[in-house]
């Protein structure tokens, strides 16, 4: 675990698409991008908080990319790339770690807000050729086990629920298939639900 103190500087890079679809499909949900800047500064040194966006040229696009800017994130977007064949494509993958690297001399943690497995380079290369601390933000059950076991520490969202989505509190638990079910039966004189 990290010791937190207030002369930390930090820099956050989120990868946006990552934690948008994570949200969707584990809880019909979307994700709260200030509180998650809140949680992670922790009082310390804030150098960068940077949200790498996909470009969808929609109006609701715009709305979501004008809220995070408004959260203090800055923001890169990448249009979506169409291909002959009709696949579209659109990640910031490489562009997270090229700013990872770049920023590690002026932070002393850089904080990845992303399950993504492809940045185990990157967190691996940061931790033993810069002696960078990495902490990674994600979606416990969409968090790839390698980048977990690597990050210095690990902050999983789904411990922060009312924090962290948007919903009701009834919508955002996800569902479980065990004790906590009843099976109880109605008496007779009681209401059926």
């Amino acid at each position: 675990m990290i010791i937190r103190n207030p002369e930390q500087r930090v820099a956050i890079l989120v990868d946006v698409q990552n934690l948008y679809y994570s949200a969707k499909n584990l809880y019909h949900s979307r994700v709260n991008f200030k509180n998650i800047l809140g949680l992670i500064l922790q009082w310390r040194k804030l150098t960068r908080a940077i949200a790498y966006a996909v470009d969808t040229a929609e109006e609701t696009n715009k709305v979501f990319i004008d809220a995070l800017h408004e959260s203090g994130f800055e923001i890169k977007q990448k249009p979506i790339q169409t291909f002959v064949d009709g696949s579209k494509k659109a990640d910031w993958d490489l562009g997270i770690a090229m700013d990872a690297i770049r920023l590690w001399t002026k932070v002393d943690s850089v904080i990845l807000v992303s399950g993504d497995g492809d940045f185990c380079p990157v967190v691996n290369y940061l931790q033993q050729a810069q002696w960078c601390l990495v902490e990674v933000m994600a979606f416990g059950r969409t968090t790839n086990n390698e980048l977990r076991e690597l990050a210095d520490e690990f902050i999983d969202i789904e411990e922060y629920p009312d924090e962290l989505l948007f919903q009701s509190r009834k919508s955002v638990r996800p569902q479980r298939n065990d004790k906590h079910k009843t099976d109880k039966k109605p008496q007779k004189n009681e209401p059926k639900k």
